[in-house]
């Protein structure tokens, strides 16, 4: 281990940080700590899952990652930390970035809510579209009845949840 000082808290050189950031960077699954401790865990044998997730805080807070959400109980991260939507399977727990999509529609959507919100100021936005990927939809069988699956503050506590097509108006 080098002496260099990095980071926001002038704190020494790691190996494991290094290795960390670098298997968060090298995916595009948007992985949690359990999935990036288990990439390493054979690399770096006195890795523990405290430390990933240690570590995935700080860079969470020094801005070289952005958490894109809990989904399946756990903290999801991503390397890219520029505002940009997201889809979340919620059958299966799958975070992909929506590609392809004009940013700026939903720029104007928050400047939009500041405009209508008297006094409110944004600081940053998250974008999560939530439904069922096509791994799953392919899964499900024919004879169950449809869902659709909608993002509902009041009755998930602000995670993806679930209605019966039927259930809504």
């Amino acid at each position: 281990m080098g002496e260099n000082m990095t980071g926001a808290e002038n704190r020494k050189h790691s190996r494991q940080r290094d290795e960390i950031l670098a298997v968060l960077r090298g995916t595009v699954l948007h992985p949690g700590a359990r999935w990036v401790y288990d990439q390493l865990r054979d690399k770096i044998p006195k890795l523990s899952l405290g430390t990933v997730y240690r570590n995935l805080t700080l860079f969470r807070k020094e801005g070289q990652v952005a958490a894109v959400g809990v989904v399946n109980g756990e903290e999801r991260f991503d390397a890219v930390t520029e505002p940009h939507p997201h889809t979340v399977c919620t059958v299966c727990g799958k975070v992909a970035d929506l590609a392809g999509m004009d940013d700026t529609v939903l720029r104007h959507l928050a400047e939009g809510v500041a405009r209508s919100a008297a006094g409110f100021a944004i600081d940053y936005r998250k974008t999560m579209f939530c439904g069922v990927c096509e791994n799953c939809a392919h899964k499900e069988s024919a004879d169950k009845p449809p869902v659709v699956k909608i993002m509902v503050s009041a009755e998930t506590g602000g995670r993806c949840g679930a209605l019966p097509a039927e259930g809504v108006a």
